[in-house]
């Protein structure tokens, strides 16, 4: 376990998060984790930089797990 506390957030990535983009996050997890590829696919067909996917993913609480690329 890591004691780093919790994880900050950069402005340029979560002002760019909606509501609408975090319920679309958790909607597509399980058990409060989403992998790296669903995320990854989830950023490419909204249009959104993964960056701001994975703040979206950050900010609605879900971890994302299974990262091969470090993209999140």
């Amino acid at each position: 376990m890591s004691d780093k506390g919790p994880k900050e957030l950069d402005p340029r990535w979560t002002a760019q998060v909606t509501d609408e983009m975090m319920d679309e996050i958790r909607a597509k997890a399980v058990d409060g984790k989403v992998t790296c590829p669903v995320l990854r696919k989830y950023a490419e067909t909204s249009g959104v930089p993964y960056k701001v996917a994975g703040a979206a993913a950050d900010m609605a609480g879900i971890r994302v797990h299974n990262c091969d690329l470090g993209c999140f």
